[in-house]
């Protein structure tokens, strides 16, 4: 190659790198690579924003008990959101929902958030957490809002654990074993170890009468 093709070629080139350079930067913070989370689902419908979606169950893979939702509602509108209901459409698991005061409906206040799951926020509780399919997997969930209505998306089911453990479920209570009468009886009164420091009074009483017939017989 000529002296004067190399040259041509290596204008070209820059000449490429500073138009990709700036596109990028007119896309700016808004970019829709920027955007993409690929380990947390996220969804904007209107003014409402759902971002950080996961289904969390027991840390244990074949641990029973019940799985979260957590994930943070984001309402950019002027008037509050009420969170209805969350439904998991191909399954038969029912999410109960929880303010973070532990009372009243669950709402995303205008210009504020929600977060669902974590101590002290709101929560999303499956009681059965293994209807919701094995860690790994993808589960719809379904956001039923008062004014917004539906908004459906997909979020991964990841166990309790790393990062996902200070969000996800308790394990449910188990109840203490009772004892069975015969532990309880054998605990209350014991096996007698030494015969004769059971019957001290039989001993000291014998002595008495025997010495009060031996007093008769004189």
């Amino acid at each position: 190659m000529s002296r004067s093709l190399r040259h041509g070629a290596l204008a070209a080139t820059a000449l490429v790198f500073s138009i990709a350079t700036l596109s990028a930067c007119a896309a700016g913070n808004n970019a829709q690579t920027l955007q993409v989370r690929p380990d947390n689902a996220a969804t904007a419908v209107g003014s409402l924003k759902i971002q950080n979606l996961n289904v969390i169950t027991q840390p244990g893979h074949e641990a029973e008990g019940p799985a979260v939702i957590a994930g943070t509602l984001f309402n950019d509108s002027a008037k509050r959101e009420v969170l209805e209901k969350i439904t998991l459409p191909g399954s038969n698991a029912t999410v109960k929902l929880n303010a973070a005061k532990g009372k009243g409906p669950l709402v995303v206040p205008a210009g504020g958030r929600v977060i669902l799951g974590g101590a002290n926020n709101a929560s999303a509780v499956i009681e059965n957490g293994r209807q919701v399919g094995a860690d790994g997997s993808v589960q719809t969930v379904v956001f039923t809002f008062s004014e917004t209505g539906d908004v459906e998306l997909g979020a991964a089911v990841v166990p309790a654990t790393s990062f996902f453990e200070d969000f996800g479920p308790g394990t449910l209570p188990t109840p203490k074993p009772t004892p069975t009468p015969s532990e309880s009886e054998s605990g209350a009164t014991g096996e007698p170890t030494d015969g004769t420091s059971e019957s001290p009074s039989e001993t000291g009483s014998a002595s008495p009468e025997g010495d009060s017939a031996a007093a008769d017989t004189h």
